[in-house]
């Protein structure tokens, strides 16, 4: 599985290593992924995904699963945020 957040899309991004010498290495900052399950109230069961930290805050602040996916926009929602989205839509 790869390391991208299922809610956000966020993954990894470039940088160098900097010693004291300034020597540069290439390297990757990996976002905090974390399993969790979120509790969604219209479909009335649990969804496990794979999400950054980041996310879950801002799933928290939105008010839950269900609020934050039918207010962000589907464009910058990953393919798997996109289906629950469409599966909390057909159940409204």
């Amino acid at each position: 599985m790869s390391m991208k957040c299922e809610l956000t899309g966020k993954s990894f991004l470039n940088g160098n290593n900097v010693s004291h010498a300034k020597n540069k290495t290439k390297r990757r900052f990996l976002p905090n992924l974390q399993f969790v399950k979120f509790a969604s109230e219209k479909l009335g069961k649990s969804i496990q995904l794979k999400v950054a930290t980041s996310s879950i805050r801002t799933v928290e602040k939105k008010g839950g699963i269900d609020n934050f996916l039918l207010t962000t926009p589907n464009s910058k929602l990953p393919t798997t945020a996109k289906k629950i989205k469409k599966l909390i839509l057909l159940k409204s």
